[in-house]
C-alpha cells in the first residue's frame, strides 16, 4: 500500500489466515455479486444529467462523509 493509494484511493489491505473466516467473507462477496448486474458504457450514456451530476456529486463527497 503506498501513500497515493491510501490517501486518494482509500485502497486498504488485510491478510487473514483463517479458513472458516476467509469462507464466511467469501460467502457474502458471491452474495453481492449474485444481486449485481455490469454497468456497460451505453447504459451510462443514456443517464440524464441529473443523474450525472449526482454519482459525481456522492464520489467527490463520498470520502468526506
Amino acid at each position: 500500500m503506498d501513500r497515493r493509494s491510501f490517501e486518494l484511493n482509500y485502497e486498504n489491505n488485510i491478510l487473514l489466515y483463517d479458513p472458516t473466516l476467509t469462507a464466511e467473507m467469501r460467502r457474502r462477496q458471491d452474495a453481492y455479486l449474485a444481486r449485481s448486474y455490469p454497468v456497460t458504457a451505453e447504459m451510462v450514456a443514456r443517464w440524464s444529467m441529473t443523474r450525472r451530476f449526482w454519482n459525481n456529486a456522492i464520489a467527490m463527497l463520498g470520502p468526506v462523509l
